[in-house]
């Protein structure tokens, strides 16, 4: 790892800007308007503290991207053989040029910065607005979020020196206007009474197990997941919990005693925070989605270690939200979980492109890793949720939800209903106007868009040169959980991502038994090798913006993805 050569941060008063000599600079990234929702209310206090993010160009990001595809493409001699922190470091620190321009061009404004990343990458210093527009060209002024009330110092654009930007990927706070981060699973939220949807007589008939609201015992029927114990302690799961998401244990125990009998009701999770994450056990302050998202994690990787990792607000990545954050944490470990879910996220349009890419090369680190990235695609639709603002009416664009474009993560769709399963028509889905069609899905994204055809009520309302998602689907429509202590029924792909990551957590149990590494990246393995272990989902659509939105199709398709999974096939698939 390259060290950022200035090791302290230096606070100086305003004046101090004019140590630096003047420079020609060239506008980084612009906006040419605030974003849809934000109003300029006020110029910013020269005196704001801004807590400045300066991402410095990686080393190698291609040869980082060769290996992560080379470590997890089946075909390949090396699949598999995964890189350790330092390998991945060497890839993604910035060289010595990079380290000393960005280090004198700071010293010329009487600043300095830490690195606040595992590898140097990621840069980290306190400044006043006055000293960040002098240093960055910038108009920092404060923006309201109407719908929300939410203050923002941002400006709508920064430059930097010429000679720089060679050296320097993005900035921030700059020009990312993120309303705030959301929970996916809630917004379609049902409450029954606390007998409601009890466990069923066990028996191996889908039908009989699935005839009332989704617990473990129909999840398990429908997708043959073991009900046995797992045995490798190394292979972590960890769940994700944002926005003072609290996982209540009492509901967790009340949960496995209703819903899972055959297995200890102290079964539990072991509580990771970071950025001064909590997990108060207040009862009233138990949060829907991390019991969603913890109690179907337990429910169903029997025996597999669960880590619930309680993100705080105290974040270092500003307009990310605990998001890179949580990546630096997992990417400072010698052992990082195997899987980790997330069932949160925000639009496309509200990151900026630069601040995405960065974040997804440190997803691409975590996959280089052997660590599989799952994420629930969200809850509105083409819309991407955006129903909070606007009028599904009023969209005449598809809106992409975020991060679902990055290629390095798996996406995971909602379906409902048994015979057949079909798509659940709030999923979101879509493509991608950040990140191009990867190389593993272009042949299933051309077929579907061959199927498709130019007058479906879509056309020309998406980008068809993007990132397709989802990847995958599982079912995500009535779950049981115990919340505050009664049955609720709850939907949402939030409860689609816990249920695959369960099914990939058990995987690796098997292969971890058997001498093998993890799955780790598995979207070259999915559209590959695994392609023939899903169910197909060919009815259902996904409606917005005055259209039916995408349908369901054989084959891939950008609601449900290659479909759902069948765990024994998947054994199958990976060699087991």
């Amino acid at each position: 790892m390259v060290a950022f050569g200035i090791l302290t941060a230096t606070f100086l008063p305003l004046a101090a800007a004019t140590l630096a000599q003047p420079r020609a600079l060239q506008v980084h990234e612009a906006l040419a308007d605030a974003p849809r929702g934000f109003t300029r209310t006020r110029t910013a206090a020269p005196d704001t503290t801004l807590p400045l993010r300066i991402a410095l160009t990686p080393r190698n990001a291609s040869g980082l991207e060769a290996r992560l595809y080379d470590v997890s493409t089946p075909s390949s001699a090396n699949y598999g053989k995964f890189l350790s922190k330092d390998e991945v470091a060497e890839y993604v620190a910035p060289t010595e040029d990079t380290v000393r321009a960005v280090g004198a061009w700071l010293s010329a404004h009487g600043l300095a910065a830490t690195p606040s990343s595992p590898a140097g990458d990621w840069l980290a210093l306190d400044v006043s607005v006055g000293q960040a527009n002098a240093l960055l060209g910038a108009d920092y002024a404060v923006y309201t979020h109407g719908a929300s009330g939410r203050e923002l110092v941002r400006t709508l654009s920064y430059a930097l020196p010429e000679d720089l930007k060679p050296h320097v990927v993005t900035v921030h706070p700059t020009i990312a206007f993120t309303p705030s981060l959301r929970a996916h699973a809630p917004i379609f939220e049902t409450f029954g009474d606390a007998n409601a949807g009890r466990a069923v007589a066990a028996r191996d008939d889908v039908q009989e197990a699935c005839k009332g609201p989704v617990t473990p015992k129909c999840l398990q029927a429908l997708y043959g997941i073991p009900a046995a114990p797992a045995t490798q302690s190394s292979n972590r799961f960890a769940i994700t919990g944002y926005i003072e998401q609290y996982a209540n244990e009492q509901d967790l125990q009340q949960f496995l005693t209703d819903y899972r009998p055959d297995i200890a009701n102290t079964t539990t999770f072991t509580l990771q925070t970071l950025d001064g994450g909590q997990n108060s056990q207040n009862i009233s302050e138990a949060g829907v989605e991390a019991a969603l998202d913890t109690q179907y994690a337990l429910g169903l990787a029997t025996g597999v270690p669960v880590d619930f990792v309680s993100v705080g607000s105290e974040n270092t990545d500003g307009d990310l939200s605990g998001f890179l954050d949580t990546v630096h944490f997992f990417l400072g470990q010698d052992a990082p979980p195997h899987v980790v879910s997330t069932s949160y996220g925000a639009l496309e349009d509200e990151i900026p492109a630069n601040l995405s890419r960065t974040l997804c090369h440190a997803y691409a680190q975590l996959g280089a890793r052997g660590v599989s990235m799952i994420y629930s695609t969200g809850d509105g639709g083409v819309t991407g949720g955006d129903f909070y603002e606007q009028p599904v009416s009023n969209c005449t664009k598809f809106v992409p939800t975020w991060p679902a474009g990055c290629p390095y993560i798996t996406m995971v769709g909602a379906t409902q209903g048994t015979a057949p399963e079909t798509a659940a028509n709030f999923s979101s889905g879509g493509f991608s106007n950040v990140f191009p069609t990867p190389p593993y899905q272009r042949s299933a994204a051309a077929a579907y868009l061959s199927a498709l055809g130019p007058d479906a009520s879509a056309a020309g309302r998406f980008n068809a040169h993007g990132r397709g998602y989802p990847d995958v689907s599982a079912q995500g429509v009535n779950f049981t959980i115990v919340y505050q202590g009664r049955a609720r029924h709850v939907s949402g792909t939030s409860a689609s991502a816990p249920v695959f990551a369960a099914v990939v957590a058990l995987l690796n149990d098997r292969l971890v038994r058997a001498g093998r590494s993890p799955l780790g990246f598995l979207n070259p393995f999915l559209y590959g090798h695994g392609r023939a272990a899903f169910n197909d989902v060919t009815e259902g659509n996904n409606p917005g913006c005055g259209t039916d939105g995408f349908p369901a199709k054989e084959g891939w398709d950008p609601i449900t993805g290659l479909g759902t999974p069948d765990f024994n096939k998947l054994l199958k698939a990976v060699g087991l």
